[in-house]
C-alpha cells in the first residue's frame, strides 16, 4: 500500500513514481472532519483483542509493515506469547531489497516506492526473519520519525540508472551497493544481536519468540470479475511480487471478520482511505447514504458528528469504484475488536500507524460497509476463517 495522489501540485507530480508520506496524506484528510464529533458518538467495546501500542510511521510509505507486524503482535499474544514490539523498518528494509531484485529483472516495468502489501511482510518473516524495534529502528541519521523522501528518491534513481544498463552488461555488485544505501540511511542489520541475555539472529528470534508459521496466514479479497473461491492475482500497483489472493463474495469478507474477531483473531487490512467519508481526526469512516457531490455544505460540516445512514453497498458498486480507480491500495491498518454506537450499530475498532493525535488516540471506527466497499484485501490466520468457507476456498 502506498498514498494515492489525490491531490495534486507541481511538487506532487514531480514526485509521482515515490510513494506518497503519511504527512502527504494527512494534511489531505485534515478537512475531513467535523467539530465536537466525539461528543456525537457513544461507543461501546463489544469485543476489543490485546495488541501493543500506537506507532508512528512518520514521512514513509510504510503503513503495510506497521499494520502487519501489529498484527504479527497481537498473533504473539493470541498463542500465550510475551508481547514483542518488531521491527516494521527491518520488514521493509528486506522488501526494499526483493523489491529492486523484481525491478531490474523486470526492467524497470513495476511499481518501486515505499508502498507493498500485507503479504510482503509474511514473505520477509518466512526468508529474512525478524527482529525487535529495540535492536532496529530504522533511525540512522538523527530523526525521531521516518523520513524517507530523501532515501526513496536516491535509491529510485539508483535502479532507474542501473535498469539503463551503461556497462552493456550487468555488473555483480549493482544489489551490494543498493544495499549499502539502504544500511546508510536506515542502519546496518545486525548478523547476531543479544536479546534479554541470549543471542539471536533474525531468523534464530523470529523462530523461537516470535514463533509464527508463515504458512498459516492467507490473503483474501472480492472483486467479481474472477472466480469466486480460487485465487487470482491481485492487480495493483504495490503487489510488485504479484502474490495471489483468495476470492470471497463481499459480504464474506465481513463474515470473516467476524468470526476472526469472535474467536480471537485480528486481521490485517489493506484499504482505500481516501474518501470523504473517511476522518482520521474524527476517527470514523463510513458509507454516506447521499455523495459527497451531493451534500449540502450543512451536511458536509456535520458528516461526523454522530451515526448516519448509510448507502447500501453492492458488489456492483464495490467492482465499479476499483475499476475506475476511486478505490485504490492506500493504507494498511489492524483490526482488533468490534464496538457498538449508541443506536446499536456495530463499528470495526482499527489501530492505525499515524500517531495518536486524533480523537481516538490512534484508533478508529469504521462501518462494516465502509470495509465493504474499500477493502482491497485482508491477511489473517487460516483458522480464523469459518469453516465452511475454509472448505470452499481448498484451505
Amino acid at each position: 500500500m502506498k498514498f494515492k495522489p489525490f491531490v495534486f501540485s507541481a511538487a506532487l507530480i514531480i514526485a509521482a513514481n515515490v510513494s506518497f508520506s503519511q504527512d502527504n496524506l494527512v494534511n489531505s484528510l485534515k478537512s475531513n472532519q467535523s467539530a465536537d464529533s466525539k461528543e456525537g458518538f457513544k461507543f461501546t467495546d463489544v469485543i476489543n483483542l490485546a495488541n501493543t501500542t500506537i506507532k508512528n510511521q512518520g514521512s514513509s510509505g510504510t503503513c503495510w509493515s506497521y499494520s502487519t507486524n501489529s498484527f504479527l503482535e497481537s498473533e504473539m499474544i493470541r498463542l500465550g506469547k510475551d508481547p514483542i514490539e518488531l521491527s516494521p523498518i527491518y520488514s521493509a528494509r528486506c522488501a526494499y531489497i526483493e523489491k529492486a531484485k523484481n525491478y531490474v529483472r523486470m526492467h524497470g516495468a513495476v511499481t518501486l516506492g515505499d508502498g507493498g502489501e500485507t503479504h510482503d511482510v509474511i514473505n520477509m518473516y518466512r526468508k529474512y526473519g525478524a527482529l525487535p524495534l529495540s535492536v532496529y529502528t530504522g533511525l540512522n541519521y538523527g530523526t525521531s520519525k521516518n523520513k524517507f523522501g530523501e532515501m526513496a528518491a536516491v535509491t529510485q534513481a539508483m535502479l532507474e540508472a542501473i535498469v539503463k544498463n551503461p556497462n552493456g552488461q550487468l555488473t555483480p555488485n549493482w544489489l551490494s551497493a543498493y544495499t549499502a544505501v539502504l544500511d546508510a540511511y536506515l542502519g546496518n542489520v545486525p548478523q547476531s544481536f543479544s536479546y534479554k541475555g541470549k543471542n539471536y539472529t533474525p531468523q534464530s528470534f523470529a523462530k523461537e519468540l516470535v514463533g509464527i508459521n508463515p504458512d498459516d496466514y492467507i490473503e483474501l479479497s472480492s472483486l467479481t470479475d474472477y472466480p469466486y473461491y480460487k485465487k487470482f492475482t491481485l492487480l495493483i500497483p504495490d503487489n510488485w511480487s504479484f502474490d495471489q489472493v483468495y476470492n470471497v463474495h463481499m459480504d464474506e469478507m465481513t463474515d470473516i471478520i467476524d468470526n476472526a474477531l469472535k474467536n480471537g483473531y485480528t486481521v490485517a487490512w489493506a484499504t482505500d482511505v481516501s474518501e470523504k467519508s473517511f476522518s482520521w481526526k474524527n476517527g470514523v469512516a463510513y458509507v454516506p447514504e447521499t455523495s459527497y457531490e451531493d451534500m449540502t455544505d450543512q451536511q458536509k460540516a456535520e458528516m461526523f458528528n454522530g451515526p448516519k445512514p448509510e448507502l447500501a453497498v453492492t458488489p456492483e458498486i464495490r467492482q465499479q469504484a476499483f475499476d475506475n480507480y476511486n478505490t485504490t491500495d492506500d493504507h494498511g491498518m489492524h483490526i482488533v475488536g468490534i464496538s457498538k454506537d449508541q443506536n446499536g450499530k456495530e463499528y470495526y475498532i482499527v489501530k492505525n500507524s499515524w500517531g495518536t493525535t486524533n480523537d481516538y488516540k490512534g484508533y478508529l471506527y469504521v462501518t462494516r460497509n465502509f470495509v465493504k466497499y474499500k477493502t482491497t484485501s485482508l491477511l489473517l490466520h487460516k483458522k480464523a476463517i469459518p469453516s465452511e468457507l475454509r472448505k470452499k476456498i481448498g484451505v
